[in-house]
């Protein structure tokens, strides 16, 4: 097989695609290269499964560890499921690739990236999209690519194309594009407050590169793609007329149903089966096997065409002005904020929109609770993440139930990307924050109603956060034919979403956007459309957030009575080991005396958490007596801890004594030390000196003289 490679330059680096070296048993593979980092993207085809209705694309990315030079962790050292970051990145690549196959096509694609070399600055997960697209337009699938990907930063309000880690470190956007020549098919956002002008000012200036990109697959495709293969069979004319003919009329007045979601679909479903009795029933009893298989093959086309017809109906019905709940196309569903619903948690809220509902907890932790991520680049740890669940039930549905879905760490990922930007310094609110949002009950964009449920349930919380978070879907329905405009769906429900040609989330508080998040059913965007949808979108989130805000307008003064309480406080470094003890011995018995947890930084900083007044504020007061500094001059209340003959030693602070002569116990001859002090007494002692060698000389006397004559000044005054 004949060795390919392209190139071109993207960001200062050199962007490279090459074929025909390894993985040449399969339909189509590529090494992708962009500084030191290599992904592997490989694309394989077979005959559809009997029966299926969906189209089985199957996305596969891997990190592999010895890619950086790592082990994996644990005791098994190997790479076992794929982590969050993994699964991000495959639904990353799938959504702006499923759009691009011929309708109706179910056969079974697989497509696998492996990261095969990473320098820890250019990260492998937009080279994998590229990967994929590349591997897939070689191929003989009918993939209507290519596509390409690029990923963008703002450092010093300069955009930035395929940063850097370090320059990510700096960056107010995080900006990942994709989309081919004709528009953009997928964006996915995470900023700090931009503005809407700023924001599609990067994602203009993106476009051109991902232009490029998917310019330098069609070169490679020049040279060595393949045929490209359908053997889908298309729907028989004579269904689809009869669908059309005998359904139109049913199926329209099923989907106008007054009422819930819940109503239109029990009429929906009604017209369906009622037609499919009469005119695509099941073969008598006497009927041979070929009979069986040739009604069954006819029913599922009729199923496809039905579901053609839907989608044509549902477009019909909001072109002719309104929508199947009855809304104008600008017009939010009803919503209702509730905060402080459940007992005991630290913070609650329910938010409601439409049949929309999310009920999200808030719970505030320490660093001990930090969520640790070990993967390609160096190990950290985030103080905030957000865990999103899809129950069956949210959709009145009993399917199995399992741990989160891909579906649902997106959608939780998309909220928590969302709200990060308005959490507080570390410095100001030292807690960890962990949002649950659990879907109550869904009939479109339960991700943004997660992120509107975060924000309340934090102000419950008593989180400082610097704004409030709000979001929305904007939906479209295409343009169908010249003369006809773009419509554009304000708070899109399920089946608008389904039907409809676009999925727009976009997050972000009064001052600017946090987030974004694009699907798409057709083939792409152009950039008037993309800020026709910003503008609508801000408009919308104003009014959720002036809702939101009327039912609790700040944080909380007052933490909730269960949460834990943190103080901080510093200490010298060198006062650490005096802290912990010989084998933890001081920091054990200090937890167990006030009930409090101690943390530790290297740089002397001391967090303290306990749940219960008073607790937190006395191992703050303990452990500042043991980093204490003894200063001359200053009294201090001491404990007698030794008497010798010639004086008494005197803790003054803990783990630190001083000497007390015996000519500085008291006024007048002393002939001895026992007479004036025993062990274990408390006295007030003044620090008379600190000499080369940290030796601290005390005295009674002198502490006693000062304060009999601050009490005589005071008298006289």
């Amino acid at each position: 097989m004949t060795k390919h490679r392209v190139e071109m330059e993207l960001g200062g680096r050199t962007l490279s695609i090459e074929t025909g070296k390894i993985a040449k048993q399969a339909d189509g593979a590529v090494l992708v290269q962009y500084g030191e980092t290599v992904v592997l993207g490989t694309a394989v085809h077979a005959a559809p499964r009997e029966g299926l209705d969906f189209f089985p694309l199957t996305v596969d990315y891997r990190e592999k560890l010895s890619a950086a030079g790592k082990f994996p962790g644990g005791f098994r050292k190997r790479e076992g499921a794929p982590n969050q970051k993994e699964i991000l990145t495959m639904r990353n690549i799938d959504r702006p690739l499923r759009p691009l196959f011929p309708k109706g096509y179910k056969d079974e694609v697989q497509i696998q990236c492996w990261v095969m070399a990473a320098d820890g600055q250019n990260d492998p997960d937009v080279l994998a999209g590229i990967a994929a697209s590349a591997a897939l337009s070689i191929s003989s699938v009918p993939f209507q690519g290519p596509v390409g990907n690029v990923r963008l930063g703002r450092v010093d309000g300069n955009i930035v194309v395929m940063p850097t880690a370090a320059q990510n470190e700096f960056s107010d956007l995080d900006l990942l594009l994709c989309g081919h020549q004709d528009g953009l098919n997928m964006i996915e956002v995470g900023a700090y407050e931009l503005s809407e002008d700023d924001v599609a000012a990067a994602i203009e200036a993106g476009f051109e590169h991902v232009k490029a990109v998917a310019g330098l697959i069609d070169q490679l495709v020049a040279k060595c793609g393949q045929e490209k293969v359908n053997t889908t069979p298309p729907i028989p004319e004579d269904i689809i007329k009869t669908v059309k003919d005998k359904l139109s009329g049913p199926l329209q007045a099923a989907k106008t149903t007054e009422g819930n979601k819940a109503d239109r679909q029990v009429a929906v479903k009604t017209a369906i089966k009622d037609f499919l009795n009469a005119e695509f029933p099941e073969p008598g009893e006497d009927a041979t096997y070929a009979q069986h298989k040739k009604a069954g093959e006819r029913k599922k086309f009729a199923k496809e065409a039905i579901h053609d017809l839907e989608e044509d109906i549902t477009r019909v019905i909001i072109r002719g002005g309104s929508r199947t709940d009855g809304r104008s196309f600008d017009q939010l569903r009803h919503i209702e904020s509730e905060v402080a619903i459940l007992p005991r948690v630290h913070g609650s809220a329910l938010f409601t929109r439409g049949e929309t509902q999310a009920l999200v907890t808030c719970t505030l932790g320490t660093g001990k609770d930090e969520q640790i991520v070990d993967g390609l680049g160096a190990e950290y740890s985030e103080k905030f993440y957000l865990h999103y669940n899809f129950p069956p039930f949210s959709v009145g549905e009993a399917k199995r139930i399992m741990g989160p879905s891909r579906r649902d760490q997106g959608h939780g990922k998309l909220a928590e990307k969302a709200l990060a930007p308005v959490m507080p310094e570390v410095m100001d609110f030292p807690y960890t924050v962990r949002l649950v949002s659990d879907i109550m009950e869904s009939n479109g964009s339960s991700s943004m109603a997660s992120a509107c449920g975060g924000t309340l349930a934090m102000l419950d919380a008593g989180v400082p956060i610097k704004a409030p978070v709000a979001g929305i879907s904007i939906g479209m329905i295409k343009a169908d034919e010249p003369g006809q405009e773009d419509v554009y769906l304000t708070d899109i429900q399920g089946e608008e979403d389904h039907f409809g040609d676009m999925d727009f989330k976009v997050t972000g508080t009064p001052n600017g956007i946090t987030a974004i998040q694009l699907d798409l059913k057709i083939r792409g965007l152009n950039m008037d459309q993309v800020r026709k949808t910003l503008v609508l979108a801000k408009t919308n989130r104003l009014q959720i957030i002036e809702n939101m805000l009327a039912t609790i307008p700040t944080h909380r003064a007052e933490l909730n009575k269960w949460a834990p309480r943190m103080l901080s406080t510093k200490i010298h470094p060198d006062k650490i080991g005096k802290l912990i003890g010989p084998g933890g011995k001081m920091i054990r018995a200090l937890e167990a005396d006030t009930g409090a947890k101690i943390e530790i930084e290297e740089d002397g900083t001391i967090y303290v958490s306990a749940v219960g007044s008073g607790k937190a504020e006395r191992a703050i007061e303990e452990i500042e007596k043991i980093g204490a500094e003894v200063k001359v001059g200053q009294i201090y209340n001491g404990k007698v801890s030794t008497v010798k003959d010639f004086g008494a030693f005197i803790e003054v602070i803990p783990g630190q004594d001083g000497l007390c002569h015996i000519s500085e116990l008291k006024d007048g001859y002393v002939e001895k030390v026992s007479d004036v002090v025993k062990v274990g007494d408390k006295v007030r002692v003044k620090v008379l000196l600190i000499d080369d060698q940290g030796r601290v000389k005390l005295s009674i006397r002198a502490a006693e003289i000062e304060e009999a004559a601050e009490k005589e000044e005071k008298a006289s005054v």
